[in-house]
């Protein structure tokens, strides 16, 4: 709930006798953890690839970005079908396809031949994966109340800095220990042996996930009666959207708006790291890997103790706002260490714990105020036109970089949009649902 007061008594939801809370979590997170790691690896593993793949295939940083871009479009496109899909049929279908395709689409790149091959199999993994995030979302409201859902969410998203804590390195090695293996460049085993870890999850959901809590054989009628009950409570902001048609008005224009400068930040810093890192003075597609990893490292620190305390004291507003800031400082100064590792290091680990903690925080607040088919549709329009910043900005710092040689440009862009999101934070209207 949005309150301008930190209020430090607020008792958690399912902290009783009986908690099936726990259980759930240790059912589901994992799971869905492992399958957005697998997601992002497949998302953003083009950026440890850009590092030789331009360079074999002569593609400009200009067309870097924009086919990195491409990707946000075919999600944009798709992503509101997807969660009206998902609401009908169920996460169990809906995110096992999403899965296995976006899984074949991802090994595809190994065999980019020209620019257009690498803009349509952007665009098509894209359209693949659209629904995936906003469906975890949404999902996750059929088993969590909205009073424990920061902590819920922030463990999920951890799946986003994990991936590249595991990635950074791992994307570093198999760049170059099996660069001309088998006759193929590393690039190429990059994309073909992290499509597998999706092929195999998207498998594993279709025996292990369960739609909802009622179908879940695991939990006892009692728990499924606390989850219910709980749920129940929930009551989303009065005057909100009555149909489908409203979506687009109102409280979701706003969330869309501070979605997108959260997309911004996000996709500014996960797709030009490696490009930062080397920037900063590192040398070796390993050592860059290795390196990469750190800022991921603080971002799951600061992600998890902002979310708990966000959760304890049942304040949204600041916990988001703060970290807006504190990424759009990070962003700044990291132009400002050339040459300097350390340094350098410091501002991106700055970087990345305020922009992820952001990813995390933020999107607990569409369900405050939406419920049932709006929320499935609410919240894919919010992250759809969120993620229309990730076309924005890697095309955007990719230009920059071609025009000026440098990007310094790009990151104060980046920065400037993570300020205005905090300022849209401040706008956001006050929840009045009451406490349990």
């Amino acid at each position: 709930m949005i309150t301008d007061t930190p209020q430090s008594a607020v008792p958690i939801v399912g902290e009783r006798a009986s908690d099936p809370y726990r259980k759930v979590m240790l059912r589901l997170i994992p799971l869905l953890m492992l399958c957005y790691v697998a997601a992002f690896l497949d998302r953003v593993n083009v950026g440890f690839a850009k590092l030789t793949m331009l360079g074999d295939l002569g593609f400009s940083e200009a067309a870097y970005g924009f086919g990195a871009g491409l990707f946000f479009l075919g999600y944009f496109i798709f992503e509101t079908p997807s969660n009206l899909l998902m609401h009908r049929i169920g996460a169990r279908l809906t995110l096992s396809r999403i899965m296995i395709l976006w899984g074949i689409i991802s090994g595809a790149f190994a065999f980019v031949q020209t620019e257009w091959h690498f803009y349509t199999l952007r665009f098509l993994l894209g359209a693949a994966e659209a629904g995936f995030y906003p469906g975890v979302i949404l999902y996750l409201t059929y088993w969590f109340p909205a009073v424990r859902r920061a902590r819920v969410v922030a463990l999920f998203i951890c799946a986003i800095p994990l991936s590249g804590l595991i990635g950074g390195p791992l994307s570093g090695y198999i760049l170059a220990t099996f660069h001309t293996a088998g006759g193929l460049h590393g690039w190429q085993w990059l994309f073909l042996i992290e499509a597998v870890p999706s092929l195999i999850l998207g498998i594993v959901i279709l025996f292990c996930l369960d739609d909802d809590p009622a179908q879940a054989a695991w939990l006892t009628a009692a728990e499924k009666g606390v989850i219910e009950s709980d749920i129940r409570g929930d009551t989303p902001q009065p005057g909100g959207h009555g149909s489908l048609s409203q979506v687009l008005s109102g409280i979701v224009a706003l969330l869309s708006l501070i979605a997108f400068c959260q997309a911004i930040g996000q996709y500014g810093l996960s797709f030009w790291l490696p490009t930062l890192i080397a920037q900063a003075g590192v040398q070796g597609l390993l050592a860059i890997g290795l390196f990469s990893a750190i800022p991921f490292g603080v971002a799951i620190v600061c992600m998890l103790l902002t979310a708990r305390s966000s959760d304890r004291r049942n304040e949204r507003r600041w916990h988001l706002v703060v970290p807006f800031l504190v990424g759009a400082i990070g962003l700044a100064t990291s132009t400002l260490f050339a040459g300097n590792v350390t340094a350098s290091l410091v501002a991106l680990c700055v970087a990345a714990g305020g922009c992820y903690t952001v990813t995390a925080l933020f999107w607990i607040l569409p369900p405050l105020f939406l419920s049932g088919v709006e929320a499935a549709a609410g919240i894919a329009v919010i992250n759809s036109i969120g993620a229309l910043a990730g076309f924005v900005s890697p095309f955007a710092v990719g230009w920059i970089r071609e025009t000026t040689h440098s990007t310094n440009g790009g990151m104060w862009a980046t920065s400037a949009f993570m300020i205005l999101g905090a300022v849209l934070t401040m706008l956001m209207p006050h929840w009045k649902g009451g406490h349990r």
